[in-house]
């Protein structure tokens, strides 16, 4: 799954969603891999997921998003991809040993790539707008049905993704989430008041 197509332009109308609504939607997004790893997810899913992310705000338009699901076999592949690595930079034999079933743990393994930027102030701007779009995505999921975990790449290992992925040389790997049907209701958590300093002269 490489960078897609441009979304096609959309007619502005009246949004009528309440505040209440979208407040709900993001306190509902969880991250949670207790998911069925053998229920695959329905035909379009990923694709409406990775439409989201390219609403995400991005500054001149660079698009840096770049997607790859990892399904069925493949993720057996994924995981050795990235236990050999971390095997390589000297992890600790237990890590590496969890590593090389990390990804069959989730039915779809959704790997969102930043394009580099051609200064690095627009590398920064680039994975910022990529994360702006990994939030659409979670937040898409959780409308599904679906539970996701946004996890990481180990350190040392994202060139090895990224090639994996077929992704550009320099992509930075900003994401590697768990996608699937839950096995369980998330527990409900806490989060502190936000902290505002309101300046005004």
């Amino acid at each position: 799954m490489g960078r897609p197509q441009l979304c096609p332009p959309q007619k502005l109308k009246r949004f009528t969603m309440k505040f209440e609504e979208l407040r709900d939607l993001v306190r509902a997004r969880r991250t949670d891999m207790m998911v069925d790893k053998d229920r695959a997810l329905d035909d379009g899913v990923i694709e409406k997921l990775c439409e989201l992310a390219m609403w995400a705000p991005n500054h001149k338009l660079t698009y840096p998003w770049m997607f790859a699901a990892v399904t069925n076999d493949a993720r057996e592949r994924l995981s050795n991809c990235v236990a050999d690595a971390m095997a390589r930079e000297g992890d600790k034999p237990e890590r590496v040993a969890k590593a090389r079933t990390k990804f069959q743990r989730a039915p779809v393994i959704l790997i969102v790539g930043t394009e580099q930027g051609d200064t690095p102030l627009r590398t920064e701007e680039n994975r910022d707008a990529v994360s702006a779009g990994i939030q659409n995505i979670l937040l898409g999921a959780t409308t599904l049905g679906l539970a996701s975990f946004w996890s990481s790449c180990p350190k040392g290992v994202n060139d090895d993704v990224a090639k994996f992925c077929e992704f550009k040389p320099g992509t930075h790997i900003t994401a590697m989430i768990y996608l699937g049907y839950p096995e369980r209701l998330a527990p409900a958590i806490e989060r502190p008041p936000a902290k505002i300093k309101n300046i005004t002269g």
